[in-house]
């Protein structure tokens, strides 16, 4: 496996200066999303855990573009119960985790969903691993936009190991799914989970792909938000986009790793939370009428596309 080394220091960061750096990465975010938004700011709420630490919850409601908007920092400590190691895989043992974690929810329908989380974990037994991801949800999918949104995670990808965007992109494929549905949340992205030190990756290598990713946020999403404010859109789209939120709520809820850690571990509802958006519907037996753009939408939501390769 070739591997391009990244520009990360040699010393081996502790749990204090990764949770610095994503504690930058969450105000570079904030700083970013509400030039391009215009209007809209976040707040800031401060709050501690019950087990040792803390975090910083910004949101933003009712921006010019963004609808709600929540960008979460946390790095807390506690104690892994037996269910809880046994769910990710640790030993029961203190333990300590922090990330950024972030969901945009649009005014408009041409104004796609997205997500991005960097974290990492570690017990005092030893056990330590980093995670994240990105991925969009358009309510309509522009296959150019989505064509772009992977190229340019690619890039990140290609960065630190070529080797990472087509396994990374396989595992988002499998990870945002929705089984009940059989449709993918939106059109991917990247997940990656459980990154150690290895022969060919360094602990600064897997902080500094996790900080590329978080970067990377801003960059891809304030395009989109560019491309795609001013397009107007009906009553029939709006409606379209409070189902295609319904789907985002249910995947969030039943099958989001996330959420379950957050909500069984004792964290802060309210955080946990926030990738919920304000408004979403359910409509009995919905089904789009063949050949709409909503009906469009759907097929493209399945697993497997190859969407550099401009796949239609």
């Amino acid at each position: 496996m070739t591997t391009i080394k990244s520009n990360a220091s040699t010393e081996v960061p502790g749990r204090d200066e990764i949770a610095a750096a994503f504690r930058g990465i969450q105000e570079e975010i904030c700083t970013r999303i509400e030039t391009a938004d215009g209007a809209g700011k976040f707040t800031r709420e401060a709050w501690e855990h019950k087990g040792g630490g803390g975090g910083l919850t910004r949101i933003m409601r009712n921006g010019d573009v963004l609808e709600k908007a929540g960008v979460n920092f946390s790095g807390v400590e506690g104690t892994l119960t037996e269910e809880m190691a046994a769910g990710i895989g640790a030993e029961v043992s203190p333990f300590f985790a922090t990330g950024v974690s972030i969901v945009m929810h649009p005014h408009s329908p041409h104004v796609p969903i997205i997500h991005m989380n960097i974290r990492y974990f570690e017990t005092t037994g030893g056990t330590y691993w980093f995670g994240g991801g990105i991925d969009l949800t358009p309510h309509y999918v522009n296959p150019a936009q989505a064509r772009f949104f992977h190229e340019k995670v690619k890039a990140v990808c290609d960065r630190f190991d070529p080797a990472y965007y087509p396994r990374f992109k396989q595992w988002a494929d499998d990870y945002f799914f929705i089984p009940h549905r059989g449709e993918t949340r939106g059109v991917g992205g990247i997940f990656y989970d459980r990154l150690v030190a290895d022969e060919t990756h360094t602990k600064p290598d897997l902080l500094a792909f996790c900080l590329a990713v978080g970067r990377l946020f801003h960059d891809v999403y304030t395009e989109l938000i560019r491309e795609n404010r001013h397009l107007p859109f009906t009553e029939n789209e709006k409606k379209w986009q409070l189902i295609r939120r319904g789907r985002y709520v249910e995947f969030n809820l039943v099958y989001d790793r996330g959420t379950r850690f957050g909500l069984f571990g004792n964290g802060r509802t309210e955080s946990i939370l926030m990738s919920l958006p304000a408004l979403a519907s359910w409509e009995y037996d919905h089904t789009p009428a063949p050949g709409s753009p909503e009906a469009d939408t759907l097929a493209m939501l399945r697993k497997g596309r190859d969407w550099t390769a401009g796949q239609k």
